[in-house]
Formats: C-alpha cells, structure tokens, sequence
C-alpha cells in the first residue's frame, strides 16, 4: 500500500520491508503524484519505521536518513549477516513506513524520530524498541512546525494501524509515557542530568563512594530525571561494550515498578542485563555483597523503611542500600511519606544530604510540571494542604469545584472520564474506609471493601480485578490502575495514585479531615490507616506518634494528582461550607 498526500503534509509511503518493494519505490512515479513528491521521498532527509509482529505485539525501529534507499538497503545486508534486529526484516510480515515532508531538516527529523520512539514505546501493542537514542533538539528552523507536523504524521500513520499507532491521547496518558526517559527535559532538569551524569562518570572512573542526592516535591519531574539519566548509562555502556556495568533502579512502589521495569524490557535492558528494577527488600537480597553495583537510584526514598517489618529484617534501608553501591542517587521529598515505618527523623536523612552537600552533590528541583496550574492556584493548594488554611478558591484555566455530595462528584468524573482528552480522570481518597488487600470485608453482606458515605458507595481499588477473567486481567497487565478502564467504578487510594498522574482528580475527604476555629485540622482517630496511627521508636529511644502529620501528607499527595483539574467532595461538613465559601 502506498499512501500519498498534498505537499503541504507529510508524505507517507507504507510498503512491504523488501529489497523488492523498496526498489519498486525507487524507480517509478504514482499516478497523481509529481515529480517533486518524489524528489522529496529520494532527496531529502527522510523518518522511517521498521515493524514486524512479535507473540501478538510488535517490534520496532525508528531511524532517519538523508538517503532513505541506500541506508535501509545498509539493513538489508546487516539482515542477511543476522546482525542483531535486522534478522528480524526476514519476517513476511514485516512491514516499513518511509515519512517526508518538503520542510524536513536534519534537526527536524531527529526530533520526529525522537517524538516516535516516545511513543511507539508507550503504545501497549509495542513489546520492544530497537536502537532507541534520546536526541532532542533546540532550537532550528522551523522548530515551530514540529507540533503540527508531527500531529498530522501521527493522524496519518493511525489510518493505516490503530493497534500501532492509537489516539495521542491514549497514548500520553499511559504511566510508560509519563515516566519515558525520552521526555525532552526542561532547562532546570537537563541541567541537573548533566551535573549527575558528569558526578557519576568521575566516580566510578576514581571508584570513589559518591553519594548524589536530589530534593523535589511531587510533580517537579524527579521521575522523568531519573529514567532518563538510568537510561543514557545503560547507552554508554552499551556503546562502550561494557557488559558488566550494574546500574539499579530502587523504588518501594509496586505500580512505579512495574513502570521502570517495562521500560527496561522494551528498551531492551532487561534482555542484555538481567532484572534491573526492584523493591528495596529484593534488590539486598539480590546484592549481599557491600560495593557490588557500580550505581543505584532510589527513587522516592521516602518509601523506604526505616525499621524492621515482615518483609524486610533489618533496621534501615536506605543505610543499608547504601552499602551496596559504589554510587548512590537518593530522590528524596519529605511532604509524601506515609507510615511510620517510612517516617524519617530529620537526622536520618540529613546524614545523606549532608554528605552530598559536602561532596557538591545535592540537587533540587523546584519547578511544577505535572499540574498544569498557574502561580495562584498551586498557592491555595500549598495554603490547603500545607498550612491548614483555605483562601479563596482562584478562577482560572486549572478547574477547582467542590461538591455538595459524592453522588455529584462521581458523576463529574465519569463525564470527564468519558471524554478522549480526559478519560484518566478517577476518584481517590483518604484512608478513613477500612481495606485490607490480602482479606476479605468483615461484612459478609458485601462484596467488596468500600468506600461509604450515607447511601453512596463504591469499592476501593483493585476490588473489581477479582470479577475480571483470566483474559481480561492478562489484557490490562501493562497497564497502572488508573489506566484500567474498570477503575473508573473504584476509588483510588494514596498508595496506589502516588507517583502518577489524572486529568481531573475527584477527592473525597474523609472526616479525619476536618475544619474547627478557622483551621483544618486532622483527626487520627477516623483514619482506618493503623500504618498512620501506630507509635514509633525513636533513635533516642521514646516513643513517639506522627499521625497529624502523616495525615497531612496523605491529603497532598491526592490533592496534587490533577493535571487538569481538582475536584473536592469533603465529608466534614464544617469543612465542606468552609469550601463552598471559598468557592463562591
């Protein structure tokens, strides 16, 4: 199939991946076609996409080449001496794309190709990328034309493979995307990449213990940093043919996990490399020798456990992680911590951050990018959930509503939901209904556990899994939560949307929540969160009780999922009048 549009488009040639079909190409004009379309196709700077199937998905490879004819020819031989993704051409049904456009440049096409592989990469039908290089461009003429000509390439390659290539916002809601290492960085944070990836070169040149921390609060792009700086390590060492390089990524975050780790595998780390992406517990058990990994990044560290529990024996995980690498990248913001066996006394931590600060090793990250927010608005968010106060609700682009009943908030989500450019909009909560993930309700009247207000109710998260058939959960595997079309009949919790991002975010507060005497105020005994409520040891030896703050950071974290917007439906009904008020 040859698909052909007006000049003022991309042209896109859609062929078998054959030296047959391609010199086909070559040498004849279509009918309808001038001679300057295929000019364009032969003599400019060209984006290509390689595809074959592979057990019900698809392998992929995305390039660019001022001679399209002659560099896939290059791939034809490399195939014939079965060198490493090109033995894959030999497949009868693997199919190639060739894309122009009569404005395409060499920095154009590298951001394009960049575009696609971020992408192609997040696309569930995708099972691995080959070759992927992250190779973003500045600015060029006519970098202004990247959006609508990638858009319109984008629309154009959906026509011919919805499976390949679904809705872009299908494709930028996935938690792959969000947390790609291809993301094109702002100013602060490829600045920072560039410190970290210069401190750890150095380090492990000297094999000097470096301990490089990073501050930054929820939505400053810590994630997208992390990925993307793992990911040009395993590039280096793959170009510098170093086969025993071990790099680690660390995080106590079952649904973060499973992100990094199908990044890994469809980059192709995995296969070359091993499991690279674990648990704090699993990654000590893997590595009991103290220096046996050339560099570990802990993300979110305020996950890890500061004293013994079932699954983990010793008395600090961070300390003891420590010990095992040579470098270390701690990611760290204290507003997220959540149990009090991850409650950090200011000594903790400061030991590490000092350590990095001596050493010039301490970074922070300091701009919003998840909440698409103007100043005022992340200020009466900050004003709510860090000082207890509630100002006047700002009227702008980023959409704040409260609501009278969870009734109407569930039916303003579901509407959003129900819209393509919204669709990753759910509910959430606090902890003030009782769960347990590995038991069944109390209650043998009901189904599932629940989130219950008055006649109102629906299950918490990962409830309505277990009515699913083998089939379907097989389907959904890839996908976070959020992203499973049932959870739209859920409500989320804190430890399963931390770290991820909604269009709009319904907020149910419950009454641990309340507002007395002009102030909001937390009330540990409504919280059902006994990981809240439970006394800790303190390095001194006293015992002490962090509920009101732990509280805190649980309303935080739900209130700074929303990049489009927050909707709010508070229990308390002092607190629900007191934000109608600020609303009007």
């Amino acid at each position: 199939m040859d698909k052909t549009v007006n000049t003022t488009k991309p042209i896109i040639k859609y062929i078998k991946d054959t030296e047959k079909a391609l010199a086909e190409l070559e040498k004849k004009t279509l009918p309808g076609e001038t001679e300057e379309i295929q000019d364009i196709i032969m003599n400019f700077p060209t984006v290509y996409i390689h595809h074959w199937p592979k057990t019900g998905k698809y392998e992929v490879y995305v390039g660019e080449s001022n001679n399209i004819f002659r560099r896939t020819r290059d791939h034809y031989r490399d195939c014939a001496n079965g060198k490493d993704w090109q033995k894959n051409l030999t497949s009868k049904k693997a199919m190639l794309y060739i894309i122009g456009h009569e404005h395409f440049n060499k920095s154009l096409t590298l951001d394009i190709e960049n575009r696609l592989w971020h992408y192609l990469s997040s696309v569930e039908k995708v099972k691995k990328v080959h070759n992927v290089r992250s190779n973003p461009q500045n600015h060029y003429y006519p970098d202004n034309e990247f959006e609508p000509i990638f858009e319109t390439i984008w629309a154009e390659l959906r026509s011919t493979n919805e499976e390949l290539f679904p809705e872009e916002s299908v494709v930028k809601d996935s938690a792959i995307f969000k947390a790609s290492p291809l993301h094109k960085l702002k100013p602060e944070q490829a600045k920072v990449k560039e410190q970290i990836l210069e401190k750890i070169e150095q380090a492990l040149q000297k094999q000097e213990k470096q301990i490089i921390f990073l501050d930054g609060e929820a939505g400053t792009g810590k994630t997208v940093l992390n990925s993307s700086i793992f990911f040009d390590l395993y590039r280096k060492a793959e170009k510098n043919e170093t086969k025993n390089f071990k790099c680690h990524i660390v995080v106590n975050h079952d649904e973060q996990v499973k992100v990094y780790a199908d990044i890994a595998k469809k980059f192709g780390i995995t296969d070359k490399y091993g499991k690279v992406v674990n648990k704090a517990a699993a990654f000590l058990n893997k590595h009991p020798e103290d220096n046996s990994v050339d560099v570990v990044f802990i993300d979110e560290a305020h996950l890890l456990f500061t004293q013994g529990n079932q699954g983990y024996r010793g008395k600090n995980q961070l300390d003891d992680i420590v010990k095992k690498a040579k470098v270390v990248v701690i990611v760290f913001d204290e507003n997220q911590i959540l149990r009090m066996d991850q409650y950090w006394e200011s000594q903790m931590i400061s030991k590490y951050r000092d350590k990095a600060i001596e050493q010039n090793n301490h970074f922070t990250l300091t701009e919003q990018l998840r909440m698409q927010a103007d100043k005022e608005t992340l200020h009466w968010i900050d004003s709510f959930t860090k000082n207890r106060v509630i100002h006047k609700i700002p009227h702008s682009d980023y959409e704040i509503r409260i609501f009278d009943s969870p009734e109407e908030l569930e039916t303003a989500i579901k509407e959003k939901a129900n819209k393509e450019e919204s669709k990753l909009s759910r509910l959430i909560a606090n902890y003030d209904w009782a769960y347990n993930d590995g038991k069944g309700p109390e209650d043998r009247f009901v189904d599932y556990w629940e989130v219950s207000i008055g006649k109102w109710h629906k299950p918490w998260n990962k409830q309505l899994k277990k009515a699913l058939s083998t089939k379907q959960k097989r389907k959904i595997s890839d996908q976070s939560w959020a992203e499973q079309e049932h959870t739209i009949n859920e409500v989320g919790s804190t430890y399963t949307i931390q770290g991820f991002d909604l269009n709009y975010a319904g907020v149910i507060l419950g009454e641990s929540v309340k507002y007395r005497n002009g102030r909001i105020e937390y009330d540990p005994k409504e919280t059902k969160n006994s990981k809240v409520t439970m006394r800790k040891t303190m390095s001194d030896g006293s015992m002490k009780n962090f509920a009101q703050e732990l509280l805190k950071h649980e309303v935080r974290v739900l209130m700074t999922r929303g990049v489009k917007g927050l909707y709010i439906y508070a229990c308390n009904k002092e607190l629900r009048d007191e934000l109608k008020k600020a609303m009007e």
